[in-house]
């Protein structure tokens, strides 16, 4: 006899809320399918968060099916401020009511940033089973309030500020998608790679972020000799572009595309990550063990990547550049520094692989089913 359970994933609009969401679905359909000790259940998992086109495209891309709901982020000040704020919590929270009971959640659970608040809020007014998921070690505005009515928190610190002695963390690390979890397609199309050569993976996020960007294409014009590398380039949508055209004519013959869907295979691909050190980055390259150059992005909230970075770089793992201290030169001399010395890159790959939690997005599954007795 097959059973239902279903369960709405809370929150996104960035990679960093997004992807560990999709690799818990990933990891319930999965335990789902290879339990076959107990009578078989199946998994309707529903996505709600925003409208961006980021969400709506990535959540298409991986077969997930997706609500939006009104959701901006929440400002103080003045008076009139706080009256629109609390508008928008209103229409967000009936929106997630009535979500709620047309799709019957069996749980509900958060994964941040502003869409998540009113989604989690409406379950515990149902009293439906809830948790909400921080990936960084200082929690954002949404999940620290979130922290008081939701039953369990998830956190990938150690040392979460705020939450280190509150009885419902649980420490499991951050979810990362599996390699294999979409089609290769973008690899298929890679320029002029060559499987002997020094790879460099450079990304800004899902976002982008035009520092690395100008940075990278100073140093490579310093460096000289390019043709030893491949180089795989995620630029964000804003710079694709001009990023492709500085590339022509460097003559080089990179891979340079706005977004890439399948990052995890061309992290297994890469010899050196130049990236910013948002979370989901960060329990990837310590997953698969991939060296780094980590520039943190410095209008995050509390400053939170400047600490995740600075956490891997005191470990040996990782080595960090301010992004008010990156110019080409700077991040020339870092990266021959690195490609010229195999000893420490493979120091940095240990001590990566040290740090890592695979299994986060197992760990969450299986609290999460035991709240309907079901055995992962």
């Amino acid at each position: 006899m097959n059973k239902q359970f279903n369960i709405i994933i809370a929150g996104g609009k960035t990679g960093g809320h997004l992807f560990p969401g999709i690799a818990i679905a990933q990891a319930l359909s999965r335990i789902l399918d290879q339990n076959l000790d107990r009578p078989s259940h199946n998994a309707e998992i529903l996505f709600v968060g925003t409208n961006a086109p980021f969400e709506t495209k990535t959540l298409e891309k991986y077969g997930y099916a997706h609500k939006s709901i009104f959701s901006k982020p929440i400002k103080g000040g003045n008076i009139i401020s706080k009256i629109f704020s609390i508008s928008i919590i209103l229409v967000s929270l009936i929106q997630s009511m009535i979500i709620m009971k047309s799709f019957k959640p069996d749980f509900v659970l958060g994964v941040g940033g502003f869409s998540t608040f009113a989604v989690v809020l409406a379950a515990w007014v149902l009293r439906i089973p809830t948790a909400i998921q921080e990936q960084n070690a200082i929690p954002g505005l949404t999940n620290r309030l979130l922290s008081r009515v939701a039953k369990t928190i998830f956190t990938s610190f150690k040392e979460t500020k705020g939450l280190a002695h509150n009885p419902k963390v649980k420490y499991v690390g951050n979810p990362v998608r599996k390699t294999d979890s979409v089609e290769s397609e973008d690899n298929l199309n890679l320029n002029s790679f060559y499987p002997n050569r020094f790879t460099i993976l450079v990304t800004g996020g899902s976002q982008g972020a035009s520092s690395i960007n100008t940075a990278f294409m100073d140093a490579l014009e310093l460096m000289g000799n390019t043709d030893r590398f491949n180089i795989i380039h995620q630029t964000g949508i804003n710079d694709e572009s001009a990023i492709r055209k500085n590339y022509s004519g460097l003559k080089i013959k990179a891979t340079a595309k706005a977004f890439f869907h399948n990052m995890p295979q061309l992290q297994d691909m890469a010899d050196l990550v130049i990236t910013r050190a948002g979370a989901g980055t960060i329990s990837e390259l310590c997953i698969k063990g991939r060296p780094a150059i980590l520039v943190p992005f410095p209008h995050a909230a509390d400053d939170h990547q400047t600490f995740n970075a600075k956490a891997l770089e005191d470990q040996g793992a990782a080595v960090m550049i301010k992004d008010n201290e990156l110019t080409g030169q700077i991040l020339k001399q870092t990266m021959e520094d690195l490609i010229g010395n195999k000893e420490r890159l493979n120091h940095m790959a240990e001590m990566l692989n040290h740090l890592a939690m695979p299994n986060a997005d197992e760990k969450i599954v299986t609290h999460i089913l035991k709240t309907k007795d079901i055995k992962a």
